[in-house]
């Protein structure tokens, strides 16, 4: 491929046109107007997540007044939202701040090469249109792109796969026209898509049965958040917005701890919400009540129960055992029963990839991910001007990344005004160091060993606490002695640390 001369230089570039990225612009739009910055995707559509994926009923599984923007209310009904209303607030927000001119499709990027001499990454970039490779030059990178791979999902090995001669679909990769009308369909997995499929299905499929090797807990939720929508009637929609959000935080974060500090409690609490949506005599230990404790992993939520409403009805049903090999009709279990499909969905996860992906240089010597720890949950030690945007496992993803681009212009602004060209985070090597991200979830466990590492202590951990968050990323102080900040002439020269 072909590599033309540097196309532009900006003072940020953006990585990802999802739910961060698009978030990212807008802060830079209002809080650092003066700078220019560039918005990238590699796929020919913004929303990310949301426009990615085309599975039946596609939905959020956080409430939307806290996984929606701070500046932007949410004035829709529905609290736990399906993929186009979602979608379309994402729209309106790049039409509201003019994204639109900022923002580039069809632009996956490769590498990225920091130069000490020019205070600058050089980005290389394959543009779709034309199969070209570009580059472009920027100050700052700004990495919006999640912690999913978006071109492939993660699907284990299954005997006997070749053998199953009806349709296997991964839900990353769903295709639009799949007819399942009166269909047998087993969804293999126990997470949120799993979740979000058997009920969706039921409504055409002739049965949906979810096989899963460990259950998962599983809540029932409103779809519509009746205190919040009356709170925006009375309030106005900005008014409103801001307190039903200010609830939903607390009661997010209520839940949490309250399954961290009394598991048990929590345990109970949860099978006796299942038990009373179930049909009386349904095995609710075998299917719900998971190995491990509450929030070890994610809660799954089903808005209005509706995944019991249709085990009640007959439509869908749960099976909890292992798979010994996939059959010309169907899949054989480990017990000796063989459960016959047409279709057969693997439920089975995402691999992670940060940074979307790209590979990274300084002064021309790589940058090996897992020999770095991140500095308040944004930049890697050692690597100058970057940052990258991991929301919470725990809670609403964009509470996190808000709190981090308010962080980051305020970052950008404070060098600026001291004549800076570069800040670097450096880290103490005799550090005790754990996984970036403390979950016991699936994906998350597959991709420790390629990931960065956190702190244990002060701006090196990885918070997963909106209000320790708010206190050290928007009312603390913007710098410490973990920072090293130069000027383009005196890179020859020792750091200055503040």
């Amino acid at each position: 491929m072909p590599t033309s001369n540097p196309v532009d230089t900006v003072d940020v570039l953006v990585i990802g046109a999802g739910i961060s990225g698009i978030g990212a612009g807008h802060y830079l739009t209002t809080e650092l107007p003066s700078k220019t910055f560039t918005i990238i995707e590699a796929r020919d559509a913004a929303g990310g997540t949301w426009d990615l994926f085309r599975y039946p009923g596609i939905r959020s599984d956080s409430d939307l007044h806290t996984f929606g923007y701070e500046f932007k209310p949410w004035r829709d009904k529905q609290s736990i939202a399906d993929a186009p209303r979602i979608l379309s607030y994402l729209h309106e927000a790049i039409d509201e701040d003019g994204l639109a001119e900022h923002i580039r499709y069809g632009h996956r990027v490769v590498s990225a090469a920091w130069s000490s001499d020019e205070s600058q990454w050089t980005v290389e970039i394959d543009r779709s249109e034309d199969n070209a490779r570009i580059q472009i030059k920027a100050s700052w990178i700004f990495c919006g792109s999640g912690y999913y791979r978006y071109d492939e999902g993660f699907t284990p090995h299954f005997e006997g796969r070749d053998r199953f001669r009806g349709q296997i679909i991964h839900p990353q990769h769903w295709p639009e026209d799949l007819e399942y009308s009166g269909k047998r369909v087993v969804v293999i997995g126990s997470g949120a898509t799993a979740v979000t499929l058997l009920p969706a299905m039921a409504e055409q499929a002739g049965h949906v049965t979810m096989l899963q090797r460990t259950p998962s807990y599983i809540m029932p939720i409103p779809r519509e958040d009746a205190i919040a929508n009356t709170l925006r009637r009375l309030l106005g929609d900005e008014r409103g917005y801001q307190w039903a959000r200010r609830k939903n935080i607390a009661q997010q974060r209520l839940v949490f701890t309250f399954c961290q500090r009394f598991p048990k409690a929590a345990r109970r609490v949860i099978r006796s919400v299942n038990a009373k949506f179930l049909p009386a005599g349904f095995p609710v230990d075998e299917h719900f009540n998971p190995p491990y404790d509450p929030w070890d992993q994610r809660l799954c939520a089903v808005p209005n129960g509706d995944l019991f409403k249709t085990i009640r009805e007959g439509k869908t049903s749960v099976v909890t055992d292992r798979i010994a090999t996939f059959t010309e009709n169907g899949i054989l279990l480990e017990s000796g029963r063989e459960l016959e499909a047409d279709i057969i969905v693997t439920a089975t996860g995402l691999n992670l990839q940060l940074l979307g992906g790209m590979e990274l240089s300084v002064d021309g010597e790589p940058v090996a991910l897992p020999d770095h720890v991140v500095y308040r949950g944004l930049m890697l030690d050692g690597v100058p001007n970057l940052a990258m945007a991991i929301g919470y496992t725990n809670s609403s993803w964009t509470l996190k990344v808000g709190l981090l681009c308010e962080y980051l212009c305020k970052l950008i602004g404070y060098m600026d005004e001291h004549g800076y060209a570069a800040v670097r985070a450096e880290a103490d090597p005799a550090m005790e160091t754990k996984p970036v991200l403390d979950f016991a979830a699936g994906y998350v466990k597959r991709a420790l060993a390629d990931l960065p590492k956190q702190g244990i202590e002060g701006p090196w951990t990885m918070s997963m606490n909106y209000y320790e968050d708010q206190r050290r990323l928007r009312s603390g102080e913007l710098v410490d002695d973990n920072l090293r900040f130069t000027t383009t002439a005196q890179y020859a020269a020792p750091a200055v640390s503040v």
